[in-house]
C-alpha cells in the first residue's frame, strides 16, 4: 500500500497538468458551444421552414454522431480542407459542435419554459418582438437551463478524454504514458479515476443545488 501511495504522489503532478489541459478543453468547447447550442435553439423554434428545419436537421445530426466521430472527422477533415489547426484546437472545435448540438434541446426546453405572460407584459409595454426576445425570453429561458447545462458541462469534462486519440495531452493521456513507461496501467488509472471524482462529483453537487434553488423559486 505504502509503494501504491508513493507511485500515486509520483504521478499526481504530471496528471495534475493533464487535468488542467482538460479543464481548458472543456472551457473552450462549452464557450464556443452554448452560443452555438442558443442559436439552434431559437432557429428550430422559428416560424421559417427554410431556417427551421436546415437547424433541425443539424441537431439531429450533431446528436446522433458519436463525438469520438466528430473528434476524428474535425481532426483528419480540416487538414484535408487545407485548414491546418493544432490538436487542441480540433479537440475544442469537435466538443463545441457537439456541445451545440445537445445544449440546442436544453436551451429551447429552457425557452418554451418561459411563460406566455411575460412575453404578452413585454409586447403590452411596447417592446418589439425582438426585444421581448432579447430582454425577457433568452435571460429567463437560459435561467431555467442552467442546472441541465451544469449537469451536461460534466459530461463534457469526461467527454475531453476522448481527445488523447488525438495526441492531446489531456488527463487520460498522460494517465496511459505513465502506464507505458511503468506497466502500472491499473495503478495509474485508478489514480486518474480519482482526479476526474475530484471534479466531477462537488461539481454535481452544485448542480443538485441549483436545481433545488430553481424548484424552490418557481414554486
Amino acid at each position: 500500500m505504502s509503494g501504491l501511495l508513493a507511485n500515486w504522489a509520483d504521478w499526481l503532478p504530471q496528471l495534475w497538468k493533464g487535468l488542467l489541459i482538460s479543464l481548458q478543453l472543456t472551457g473552450a468547447a462549452l464557450a464556443a458551444g452554448l452560443p452555438l447550442g442558443l442559436a439552434l435553439a431559437l432557429l428550430t423554434s422559428a416560424r421559417t421552414p427554410w431556417l427551421k428545419w436546415p437547424a433541425i436537421a443539424l441537431v439531429e445530426v450533431g446528436r446522433g454522431a458519436p463525438a469520438l466521430v466528430v473528434l476524428q472527422m474535425v481532426y483528419y477533415g480540416l487538414p484535408s480542407a487545407g485548414i491546418n489547426v493544432s490538436a487542441f484546437i480540433s479537440g475544442a472545435l469537435a466538443l463545441a459542435l457537439t456541445t451545440g448540438a445537445y445544449t440546442s434541446e436544453i436551451l429551447r426546453a429552457g425557452i418554451n419554459a418561459v411563460p406566455k405572460g411575460e412575453v404578452e407584459a413585454g409586447h403590452a409595454l411596447g417592446m418589439t418582438p425582438g426585444d421581448v426576445l432579447r430582454f425577457v425570453v433568452i435571460p429567463q429561458g437560459v435561467v431555467f437551463a442552467v442546472p441541465a447545462l451544469m449537469g451536461f458541462a460534466i459530461l463534457i469534462f469526461q467527454a475531453t478524454a476522448l481527445t488523447f486519440t488525438i495526441a492531446i495531452p489531456e488527463l487520460l493521456a498522460r494517465a496511459y504514458r505513465i502506464g507505458a513507461a511503468t506497466y502500472l496501467y491499473l495503478d495509474v488509472l485508478i489514480l486518474a479515476g480519482l482526479v476526474y471524482l475530484a471534479i466531477t462529483i462537488p461539481f454535481g453537487w452544485l448542480v443538485n443545488r441549483a436545481a433545488r434553488r430553481l424548484g424552490s423559486h418557481l414554486g
